[in-house]
């Protein structure tokens, strides 16, 4: 019987650390402020020159939260990360994390002043 309970605390002590490493490993970081800036810096600068120096659309759509009110945050982040092919919308996965993307999303929702 001592055996079982052993084994049974084990189980739930082993459950628990599964748990509670899932859920942190769905929580984004953010970046550090001087790369906030930098990201900042990137998405007016790079993003701007398809998207409208004020991210109104260009070449490329607007950026505004009111345009991307109706995209969920994974298919912004796909295409931050992957590109939109055969449009003129190039993959960005070697300049940011997944976490950096995430944290564009945010921003790009709440606009960018």
């Amino acid at each position: 019987m001592l055996l079982s309970r052993t084994l049974y605390r084990s189980v739930l002590v082993a459950m628990g650390l599964i748990m509670v490493s899932s859920v942190t490993a769905s929580v984004s970081a953010e970046p550090s402020l001087e790369r906030q800036k930098e990201l900042i810096h990137l998405v007016k600068q790079d993003c701007g020159a398809c998207h409208g120096m004020t991210l109104k659309g260009g070449l490329g759509p607007s950026l505004l939260p009111e345009s991307l009110r109706n995209k969920s945050n994974e298919v912004l982040k796909q295409t931050i990360l992957n590109g939109r092919p055969p449009t003129p919308m190039p993959p960005w996965r070697k300049f940011f994390s997944e976490d950096e993307v995430d944290w564009l999303v945010k921003l790009l929702r709440r606009g960018i002043g």
